[in-house]
């Protein structure tokens, strides 16, 4: 009996071990440089600084991996870490992993994930917003929640099925470490007994990429709970969303066209802000921008952006221009020079700068930022 339960357990190794095959990749960014900032502050003057946060990319590093399980699955899984090269230290409230932390499993279907993750709203604007996260210019600029649109204890699937992609996520509670999952969402932890609907967030996606262009449309709802609060980053006074009947949703259509060496991007964000308290208003914003990227020579890139922001309940209004060009030294490095430009309306102090706090210019101020930088990824 022995002998035959050896060889049992000898035949499924070697039946089934020969599809556990599995690799795990290292892998970083390191992005930072020098930027002056002017009318930063309540003294309305200049600032010289090492930003903190991001540069033409926020600097990260982590660990993807996966393992063959045979017929089609995989067992996948990221965790990422946000840091700045400034001073070493860890961004998203001191998280470990705070960009990505999940595991999941990925097959002809799809992938279906488990952890801390993006929500659809950064899969939706990826390709249309050319910026992205840069320290001028991007969506980010003007609602900083888009490009740290993730969640705690989410679960998310996505799937591509001849150039269409679907995605969702729920999120059981969104801030379970306490430290503020986003930046002006406050804290909201969620999972409490008797209340089933607080600090829960989810969102939807559905995007159509072909060889020369794509469209995409997302949705992403975040509920109201303890600690919770909703901030238009403009200067007016963050919203309490304290009810679990509060929402704070976002709405976005956009598409990208590439043509030769150009590739040009533009969308529409809309923010609608809902309170069950008479005492607090609604608020609702429009973002719309155009973005361009042009490839001069493959080692010369140029692009840039045009941001306008309206919000009409809070009397603030914006318009941002951010121009890059970047030099790669190899594929893996590159120098850039950046610079942008912020108009704000008479009651709006939304910031330029991405690059960290202070630089919060007086209401009806406009800003002006350079950078110079590098990027090395590895």
């Amino acid at each position: 009996m022995k002998q035959r339960m050896l060889a049992a357990a000898g035949a499924f190794a070697l039946c089934c071990g020969a599809h556990a095959q599995s690799s795990v990749t290292l892998y970083g960014i390191l992005d930072t440089g020098i930027e002056l900032v002017t009318h930063a502050g309540p003294t309305d003057d200049k600032v010289l600084r090492m930003p903190g946060i991001t540069g033409s990319l926020p600097s990260r590093w982590g660990l993807r991996g996966t393992e063959d399980l045979g017929g089609g699955y995989s067992a996948v899984f990221t965790l990422e870490n946000g840091f700045n090269v400034r001073s070493g230290d860890i961004n998203q409230g001191g998280r470990l992993f705070g960009r990505q932390a999940w595991v999941g499993l990925l097959s002809r279907y799809g992938t279906l994930s488990f952890g801390r993750q993006y929500t659809m709203s950064y899969w939706a604007i990826v390709d249309a917003d050319q910026l992205g996260p840069d320290i001028y210019g991007g969506v980010g600029s003007i609602d900083a929640y888009i490009p740290n649109s993730r969640s705690d204890n989410t679960i998310a699937y996505k799937g591509t099925f001849s150039g269409v992609t679907i995605g969702g996520t729920y999120s059981f509670g969104r801030d379970s470490a306490g430290t503020g999952n986003s930046p002006g969402q406050g804290t909201c932890a969620g999972s409490i007994p008797g209340n089933f609907n607080a600090c829960r967030q989810w969102s939807v996606l559905l995007r159509y990429d072909a060889s020369a262009f794509g469209v995409a449309a997302s949705y992403d709802e975040q509920r109201g709970g303890p600690g919770a609060a909703a901030n238009f980053f403009n200067g007016a006074a963050p919203i309490a969303l304290t009810n679990s009947g509060d929402k704070d949703a976002r709405t976005q259509l956009n598409g990208y066209l590439k043509v030769g060496q150009l590739k040009v991007g533009g969308g529409w964000l809309g923010r609608r802000v809902q309170t069950v308290s008479p005492a607090l208003p609604d608020v609702h914003s429009d973002i719309f921008y155009f973005t361009g990227t042009y490839y001069v020579t493959p080692a010369v890139i140029v692009d840039g952006g045009v941001y306008r922001t309206i919000d009409t309940a809070q009397d603030t209004r914006a318009t941002l221009t951010a121009l890059r060009g970047t030099y790669l030294l190899s594929k893996r490095t590159a120098v850039y020079l950046q610079s942008g430009y912020l108009f704000n309306s008479a009651k709006a102090r939304y910031t330029l700068s991405q690059g960290g706090s202070g630089a919060t210019p007086n209401a009806g101020v406009g800003q002006l930022g350079v950078m110079a930088g590098i990027r090395h990824a590895f």
